[in-house]
Formats: C-alpha cells, structure tokens, sequence
C-alpha cells in the first residue's frame, strides 16, 4: 500500500517535453513579430534626431519671418546658423528656393532603409497667424526617407 502512494507522489514533477516544445514555439512566433518592429522603432528614433536638430532653425526662421513678414531671401548665413554636426544628421540646411529645412541623414548601417535619405520641414503661413510646419517626404538632391520612419510635425 505504501508503495502505491509513493508513486502516485512522485508521477508529476516537471514539465512533459511536448509542453516545452510548445513554449518554444511560442517565444520563437512572438520573437519573429517583435524584432522587425523593434528595428523599426530604433531607426525611427535615430531619424528623429534630424527633428531635434531643426527646432533652431524653425525658431530663426519664424523670427525672421516675424520681423520682416516674408522669408524671401534667407538662407542659414543670414540667420547665421552652422550646420550642426550629430550622430546620424549629416547636414542640416535652409533651401533658398521655397525655404524648407532639409535634413540629410548619413550614410550608416545603423539607419536601415533611411541611410543618406532626407525629409523636409516646409514653412506655411496662413493671413495674420503664426508659420506652421509640415513635413515633406524628399529634399533637392537626395533620396526621400521612408515615410514609416517620419518625425511628426
């Protein structure tokens, strides 16, 4: 009698190896949604670094449209800006044809798809209000950066 009850003590004790198969199934199905999303996200946040490095530049050129109510003519020497020297920006700049900010991206693995891409900040101003911002895909001379991987405006 003792032996039977000693038996049925020791029958569960672990996971069956058909019940760890299916945990590894899992985790490797939930691995393969994660990672590509997450790769995502990091260039993303590298692109957005162009975005935190054209807030100069979008407060000179609304000071200078507010002082002299046109943009005609400017250009980051007469704002006397310096284009700024980052991690994954390689050159920030004022087009003096419609006086967007351009952002160009440098040439990096770390960059994915948006490697040497750029993006533009556009200017618009509607009668007696403030200059607002949008965000173009492209620049003058270069590759547009994928648009998942846009700042926000």
């Amino acid at each position: 009698m003792q032996n039977i009850q000693s038996m049925k003590q020791s029958v569960q004790k672990g996971f069956t190896l058909i019940e760890l198969m299916i945990v590894v199934a899992i985790i490797g199905i939930l691995a393969a949604l994660a990672i590509p999303a997450y790769q995502d996200y990091t260039i993303k946040s590298r692109v957005s670094e162009g975005a935190s490095l054209s807030g100069a530049y979008k407060t000179a050129v609304e000071l200078y449209w507010s002082e002299n109510g046109t943009v005609a003519g400017i250009s980051t020497t007469t704002l006397g800006l310096t284009s700024p020297s980052a991690q994954y920006v390689s050159a920030v700049d004022i087009n003096t044809t419609d006086y967007g900010i351009e952002v160009t991206l440098k040439i990096s693995n770390s960059l994915g798809d948006a490697s040497g891409d750029c993006f533009t900040y556009e200017p618009s101003r509607a009668t007696g209000s403030n200059i607002t911002w949008g965000i173009a895909v492209g620049c003058t001379g270069g590759s547009a950066v994928p648009t998942k991987y846009l700042p926000k405006t």
